[in-house]
């Protein structure tokens, strides 16, 4: 695989979108830097922030994520708390060629204040906001710039296309646009199986049937005699 040049990635940016809006330089005065650097981009955090929350007592789980663990924040500065966790989103919309893979590292300025920014590679052919993670695993309250600098992308080419790429397989989180919480397979899994009402109707209607069937053979016996004409 080879890492790409700011080049290549200013010409895929304005010839096929790949990243929507695209900065073409290093913006860094009076804010955390952003924009095109030499072998990358960095992406911009906007303001919406889904910061969590233990005043419900939630449990936070993967396969039945609950919307208790959280609270909204629509804000310029995001105040993390001590400890705690906030999920968030870039700025820019990604458009990832099939014959590319795409992984994040977190800007140095707020890693130095200890605040992790954590990314799941962007596969081949997915498109979207990329729902970013900031950890504050510092005992004091940190904060995080919206419409700033918040993570690097670094863009690696493959020695040919894909098989199979992100949109072929039709993964769950292609396209997404704002702050994206976990989809999980259990959700997918009830919506599929779940009987739809004219079903559930015909199923009611089966069982009282059944029912009344079996009184009547306990009436007569067991045995059910056919209609007189």
């Amino acid at each position: 695989m080879s890492i790409m040049s700011d080049r290549w990635i200013r010409e895929q940016a304005l010839e096929n979108g790949m990243i929507e809006p695209f900065v073409d330089r290093q913006a860094r005065d009076g804010c955390i830097s952003f924009g095109l650097s030499s072998y990358g981009y960095d992406a911009r955090v906007a303001d919406e922030f889904k910061i969590f929350t233990n005043v419900d007592s939630a449990i936070v789980d993967p396969k039945n994520f609950d919307a208790n663990s959280f609270v909204d924040r629509k804000t310029d500065v995001c105040v993390i708390p001590p400890n705690s966790f906030a999920l968030a989103r870039t700025v820019e919309y990604f458009r990832v060629p099939r014959d590319v893979l795409v992984i994040c590292l977190g800007k140095s300025t707020y890693a130095r204040c200890g605040i992790i920014v954590n990314v799941t590679p962007l596969e081949p052919g997915w498109e979207g906001h990329v729902t970013l993670e900031f950890s504050n695993t510092t005992p004091l309250p940190a904060r995080i710039y919206a419409n700033e600098g918040a993570c690097q992308f670094l863009f690696l080419q493959g020695n040919e296309p894909c098989e199979t790429s992100y949109a072929d397989r039709a993964g769950k989180y292609m396209g997404q646009r704002g702050v994206t919480l976990p989809i999980t397979n259990a959700a997918a899994l009830s919506s599929a199986t779940s009987v739809p009402e004219p079903a559930a109707l015909a199923l009611s209607i089966s069982a009282v049937l059944t029912l009344l069937v079996a009184r009547c053979r306990m009436s007569t016996g067991g045995m059910l005699s056919p209609p007189k004409a």
